[in-house]
Parts: C-alpha cells; sequence; structure tokens
C-alpha cells in the first residue's frame, strides 16, 4: 500500500460540485457516509490568490473530517499531485468564482 496516497474527490454542495483533494478518504462509521480528511490546499504565499480555493478554505476551514452523504459523492479518484481545487455549476458544468463584489450604489437623483 501507498504511504501519502492523494485523492480527488468529486461531491455535490448547496447545489454546485465541488472539487476538492484530501490524503484520507474512507468509509464513515456513520452509516451512508464516506469520509474525507486532510484537506490539502495550495500553500503557496504568491500574490496571486485563487478566489475559489480562498473560498473553500475558509468554508472548511474548522473541519477536521467531513462526512459526505454517499449520494454525494460523484467521484473519488487516487491521482498523482495536486490539481486546482474548483466549484462548477451543477447544471452547466462551468466554473463558479466568487468574486468579492459589493453591491451596486442606486442613489435616487
Amino acid at each position: 500500500m501507498k504511504e501519502n496516497c492523494l485523492y480527488k474527490i468529486v461531491f455535490l454542495n448547496n447545489g454546485k460540485v465541488y472539487e476538492l483533494f484530501s490524503e484520507g478518504v474512507t468509509t464513515s462509521g456513520l452509516w451512508g457516509f464516506i469520509e474525507v480528511s486532510d484537506l490539502v490546499f495550495d500553500t503557496a504565499d504568491g500574490i496571486v490568490v485563487d478566489p475559489t480555493e480562498e473560498k473553500m478554505r475558509q468554508e472548511f476551514d474548522n473541519a477536521r473530517v467531513l462526512h459526505l452523504p454517499i449520494q454525494s459523492v460523484l467521484r473519488v479518484e487516487e491521482v498523482d499531485k495536486r490539481g486546482q481545487c474548483l466549484i462548477r455549476d451543477r447544471e452547466s458544468g462551468e466554473k463558479v468564482t466568487p468574486f468579492p463584489v459589493s453591491p451596486p450604489n442606486r442613489s435616487q437623483s
């Protein structure tokens, strides 16, 4: 058995398709769930920040283990290297990039 396996997990979350990377995937002690642990995010301290990955890092910041319902898991792949974490639209498959946009100021003249 390999040491330091890396998995790409694709699952549904709030109507979106999430793709993230983990070092641990197993059957959960909770019946009907998959246990995902040791999430892997980009640790480079560069100027360029991927807003999608940053959103996922904040969303799962306090999670030691994710217990995903087996029905929401679309795919688990064992991969050689880490790719980009993504959030896709469920219908179109297009990448959803959350931009920190403030609402337009609608002042009445």
